[in-house]
């Protein structure tokens, strides 16, 4: 008899998508698709573009108050999407 390596799908998938280079873009993806979760339902109706660009995510806010209000909660709001994506994929938010 011999002794077979097992591993779990999840570390195969994992392994995979590192060795391909696309488990940063996932997880990126991820944490954009999040942000209507994150900030709400309000936040999320006057949200237009959303992109992530050298670790900064990038979010257009069409209410003038909502956008200085997101400003001074910027910390909270990147630890806030950082821990609903699992990593550590954004630094910054920058609301425009």
């Amino acid at each position: 008899m011999f002794k077979r390596k097992v591993h779990s799908l999840a570390d195969v998938l994992g392994k995979t998508l590192r060795e391909g280079g696309l488990e940063t873009p996932l997880l990126q993806k991820r944490l954009v698709d999040a942000w209507d979760t994150v900030a709400g339902p309000t936040v999320s109706r006057y949200t237009g573009e959303k992109y992530i660009r050298n670790q900064t995510l990038c979010v257009k806010i069409t209410n003038p108050a909502l956008r200085q209000d997101l400003s001074m909660m910027r910390s909270q709001l990147v630890r806030r999407l950082n821990d609903s994506v699992g990593a550590y994929v954004i630094a910054d938010v920058k609301i425009f």
